[in-house]
């Protein structure tokens, strides 16, 4: 049998294998990418800013009566922020020192609310006896205004910095109470089941079980309850005097200083952010939730 030659012009190509994995997108288009995400973030608030500038500028020039306009302000702020520690004795000190005073009485009202409030908490989680004694008292005091607390630890104390610290540390408390409670209580039986197995004491439960089980919950009521600390110590120190951030608003006041007052506005506004931010930074370390 003969074989039939095959032209080698004939022959079909051999098909190439084509990759099916996308490209890698290049550098630029990477940048573009995180500018285009990145870009809300930037000019919302941006436009927010640009509103409130104009509804600033524009009840200045129309209600006048002393309101102090944006370039005023500026002013006025360039000057407290260029010597912010100079002390020319207690009635007379720059924003630093006023601000670190506030800084002391509210962490001092702080630590003492956790250090009552999360053992409170845990104990009203774990009792049902404890719990039923407590939540009317802790739902009728709540509420109260923190200025009606001020009174009452002028009273007991007749002294500023204890009767702020007071006032900080009672209205604080609440929410490091309540969010520990809710914690505790949210803890699986599984998990006292596995304590009753391993017959874990009292001491070794809270350590090895209640702690870390209710570590998001208790690190959430801190972090309210210092936004709360912050906010109740500039109004406790107007009424109360003496040095703080506080204090410094109504005497700025009494001298019709505005432009002060605005000035002190902001910085407080961004110490309460760095206080929130700390406090978010505690609980990515510590709360497994957040990692």
């Amino acid at each position: 049998m003969t074989s039939v030659p095959v032209d080698e012009t004939t022959r079909s190509p051999a098909v190439q294998p084509q990759s099916s994995l996308p490209a890698a997108p290049s550098a630029a288009a990477r940048l573009r990418e995180r500018v285009f995400q990145a870009l809300p973030d930037i000019v919302l608030p941006a436009i927010t800013l640009l509103v409130v500038l104009l509804a600033w500028h524009l009840v200045a020039v129309n209600l006048g009566g002393g309101f102090p306009g944006i370039g005023e302000t500026w002013e006025r702020g360039v000057e407290l922020l260029s010597d912010p520690f100079y002390s020319n004795g207690p009635n007379d000190m720059g924003l630093f020192w006023q601000v670190l005073y506030s800084l002391g009485r509210v962490m001092a009202g702080f630590l003492l609310a956790a250090l009552v409030g999360v053992p409170v908490g845990f104990l009203m989680g774990s009792s049902a006896i404890f719990r039923k004694g407590w939540a009317p008292l802790i739902q009728i005091l709540r509420p109260v205004s923190p200025l009606a607390w001020l009174p009452i630890g002028l009273l007991l104390f007749r002294a500023v910095d204890p009767s702020a610290i007071f006032v900080i540390f009672i209205t604080s408390i609440w929410p490091m109470i309540l969010n520990t409670a809710a914690g505790v209580e949210a803890i699986p039986n599984d998990y006292r089941n596995v304590a009753a197995v391993l017959r874990l004491n009292r001491i070794e439960m809270v350590r090895h079980i209640l702690l870390p089980a209710t570590l998001p919950h208790v690190l959430t009521g801190m972090r309210l309850s210092l936004g709360i600390a912050w906010m109740v110590i500039v109004a406790a120190e107007m009424l109360t005097g003496g040095i703080g951030i506080g204090f410094f608003v109504w005497d700025e006041w009494n001298n019709l200083n505005v432009s002060s007052i605005i000035v002190a506005i902001v910085v407080i506004g961004l110490v309460g952010i760095l206080l929130d931010m700390g406090m978010n930074l505690i609980q990515r370390r510590f709360d497994h939730t957040k990692r």
